[in-house]
């Protein structure tokens, strides 16, 4: 049976929410993950600092046209004013659920005091949480590692001042910030929190498969998951996961000319969203992460990438595909 996944006021049509990453979970790539059976899908970071919002990358993370509810939005920082700012101005903007980011583990952010580094300062975390709960109306949401090292796994005190500050639901990822995303998620921290807080509290970390996510649910007890990297190219997996939880079995593989469809929508998206001329480079990532499976040896890829026009990248994925159906191998 599936867990009910609730934040604040919302209810989600099913506990799998696409997890936020940089440079990856834009507007295009949350669509259609949320078409392909995610309940929730959380943007990129947006930069505390509204002066900075000025960029292109900036503004394009702050656009969420045509998305259904609820929209969350992720903010990173470490100033508790800054981010209180960001939230109110971002809940101007649309946003209907706001998360803290505490767990990212890059060094560009952790240098600056923020992502996952906050965890390693307690009071300063307990004045975000106060200082971005009391700024909005919208549900705040907390995103975080088990801990700094492996000798300071303290996500039990940080989700008990989420708790007493008001934030609306925990998501936490099970590495400590020293293990980037190295080796394997440890879940017991999970489900420890879960145990003793009484918000919500999502997991995150190596899901990568239906069994794995009902394992990870069973074993942490948590009210849902998040699923990041696995989505990269397939992001189909959250309805495989969906299937695989409400009837135990497994849906077929997508078949090829499903996989030509979604990826030629994702690059649509991608080239209308961007433009012609940015819409071709952020497009190449995706296309490398759809046809890992398909193209072991990257010959493809490597022509693939060196084209910078999107009509071109579309006829070139419609060759590409043709030639899969008929057996043949691209050479470099």
């Amino acid at each position: 049976m599936l867990p009910t996944a609730k934040i604040g006021p919302y209810t989600l049509p099913n506990p799998l929410i696409v997890a936020p990453m940089a440079g990856v979970t834009d507007r295009p790539f949350r669509l259609l993950c949320r078409r392909l059976g995610a309940g929730l899908a959380v943007s990129e970071m947006v930069i505390a600092d509204s002066k900075l919002w000025h960029t292109r990358k900036s503004r394009s993370r702050l656009n969420h046209e045509g998305e259904p509810e609820p929209r969350s939005v992720q903010i990173a920082g470490g100033d508790p004013e800054m981010l209180a700012d960001a939230a109110r101005q971002n809940a101007e903007f649309g946003a209907q659920i706001i998360d803290i980011n505490m767990g990212c583990p890059a060094k560009k952010v952790c240098n600056k005091a923020a992502g996952s580094a906050l965890m390693k300062d307690e009071a300063l975390v307990r004045d975000i949480l106060h200082a971005v709960a009391g700024a909005v109306e919208v549900p705040v949401t907390l995103k975080m590692r088990t801990g700094w090292d492996s000798d300071n796994r303290n996500a039990l005190t940080i989700a008990r001042m989420a708790e007493d500050a008001g934030i609306q639901a925990i998501a936490i990822h099970g590495r400590t910030r020293a293990d980037k995303y190295n080796g394997q998620a440890e879940y017991d921290t999970i489900a420890e929190v879960k145990s003793r807080v009484s918000i919500p509290v999502f997991a995150n970390g190596d899901i990568t498969s239906p069994e794995k996510a009902r394992d990870v649910l069973r074993h942490t007890g948590a009210d849902g998951l998040l699923i990041g990297r696995a989505a990269q190219g397939s992001p189909w997996i959250f309805r495989e996961i969906l299937h695989f939880l409400e009837t135990g079995r497994h849906l077929p593989a997508p078949p090829l000319d499903e996989v030509e469809q979604i990826l030629t929508e994702h690059l649509q998206a991608l080239h209308a969203f961007y433009g012609n001329t940015m819409g071709p480079r952020i497009a190449r990532k995706h296309v490398g992460w759809y046809l890992q499976s398909h193209d072991p040896g990257k010959q493809f890829r490597k022509r693939f990438n060196a084209i910078d026009d999107a009509l071109e990248q579309k006829d070139a994925i419609q060759q590409y595909f043709a030639g899969l159906r008929n057996g043949e191998v691209f050479a470099a």
